[in-house]
């Protein structure tokens, strides 16, 4: 699982002069192909192998990828920006390579040195990711072995890992009603067998979205340990904000993971608005006068509404990479922990922010723009498509549960432990 002479060795990046800005630039600079590509992607449902090599060539791979393992080990906030940038060009692909890097962090930050020195050690780690259990997990005499299968693995079709959970056998005489114990775990591209079930929902149908079987799954040891992703305790600091000498590598998962989809949303609704501009200058007002729609009051309104929500979005999106930052280097230098409701409250910033894109793609534009952008192959049917999707999905339709998480959270209350 490893090559021998890389283990270990503190390689340097791809582009060791690289900056956050200039891999910012290169997503703007891709957009032009990004939005003439989003047909084919959602016809393939996952991006090509052009574009594919294309971010490849940018470093977006390696953004999270610690520097020992020779990635960039950039900021919450770059990725942010970075995400949020190829949204704008095409929302499928966004949330599939999105998804595809974001992993790195958890797995730099949760799993101890051994692991990760195989794990990054080939220079090539992409990673799809559910929180739901795959299946079941058997300790085996040098590893686990792991059985099941799982569903909207968003960024599989160019994921050389995956990182996810399983359900572990009870411990002798365990309540019936205890939440089960899970296995949180890496796997290998081998190891899994990625379904060609993708591409029939009403949008982000080149998301890359499909489900992953495991079948006699073999991993080593190191690459598992008992834990829940979306709760792992991180107080004081981790195995990888130890190894690479980062605070950011000692954060949690649920906002970072709704951040994540957050920074997709926002683009998406900046890509809406381009193609809302883009119509005011080329189409006239359908009543008298008929003037141009970009002279007319009425679509100047319109514009500058969903323009100032979208910013409202980015800015709430924006701070909260920035607070998870120095919630991580406050964990780390001044020991104070990072809790369990300082991520809820900031994957909470992270929903309200998706919620708010939403609202501008159903309200501010569709609501506005006419119903001739309604075709098929039309660019903002498909934003309005991907957007549909993204506001049904699991993170967001679970907010009046994660209130009640953030609530108890700020006023000193017992936690409400599910499962079971």
């Amino acid at each position: 699982m490893s090559s021998a002479g890389t283990v270990g060795a503190r390689l340097e990046p791809p582009e060791p002069g690289l900056t956050q800005d200039e891999m910012v630039a290169r997503a703007v600079g891709l957009r032009p192909r990004l939005v003439a590509d989003q047909e084919a992607t959602e016809h393939r449902t996952y991006y090509s192998q052009e574009m594919h090599e294309a971010f490849l060539a940018a470093g977006f791979y390696h953004l999270y990828v610690p520097r020992r393992y020779g990635g960039y080990e950039f900021d919450v906030l770059t990725y942010v920006r970075v995400v949020q940038e190829i949204a704008r060009g095409c929302v499928s692909t966004a949330w599939c390579v999105g998804l595809a890097m974001n992993h790195a962090l958890m797995v730099g930050s949760w799993w101890p040195q051994e692991a990760q020195d195989a794990i990054f050690a080939g220079g090539d780690f992409r990673c799809a990711s559910v929180a739901a259990p795959v299946g079941r997990a058997t300790r085996t005499d040098d590893g686990w072995e792991i059985n099941g299968q799982v569903a909207f693995a968003s960024g599989s079709p160019w994921s050389t890992f995956y990182m996810g959970q399983a359900l572990l056998p009870p411990a002798d005489g365990a309540d019936p009603s205890d939440p089960p114990p899970m296995l949180l775990f890496v796997a290998p591209r081998r190891e899994w067998e990625m379904l060609d079930d993708w591409g029939d929902m009403l949008g982000l149908k080149g998301s890359g979205s499909h489900s992953i079987r495991f079948s006699g799954t073999r991993i080593p040891a190191s690459w598992g340990f008992a834990g829940n992703m979306l709760d792992v305790e991180v107080g004081g600091g981790t195995p990888g904000s130890r190894l690479h000498g980062n605070p950011m590598y000692s954060g949690r998962a649920v906002s970072i993971f709704t951040i994540s989809l957050a920074a997709v949303t926002v683009g998406a609704a900046y890509n809406a608005l381009d193609d809302y501009e883009r119509l005011m200058r080329e189409r006239k007002t359908p009543l008298p006068p008929f003037i141009p729609r970009i002279e007319d009051p009425d679509y100047q309104r319109w514009y500058g509404r969903a323009l100032t929500h979208i910013a409202t979005a980015e800015a709430a999106v924006h701070k909260a990479a920035e607070r998870h930052m120095e919630l991580c280097r406050r964990n780390v230098e001044d020991g104070i922990p990072y809790s369990f409701g300082d991520d809820m409250l900031l994957a909470g910033i992270a929903r309200e922010a998706m919620l708010m894109c939403w609202r501008v793609v159903d309200e501010d534009i569709w609501q506005t723009v006419g119903a001739s952008v309604a075709r098929d192959r039309d660019r903002t049917q498909r934003v309005f498509r991907d957007m549909a999707v993204a506001a049904a999905h699991r993170n967001l339709q679970l907010r009046d549960m994660f209130y009640g998480d953030i609530g108890r959270a700020a006023l000193g209350q017992p936690r409400v432990v599910r499962g079971g």
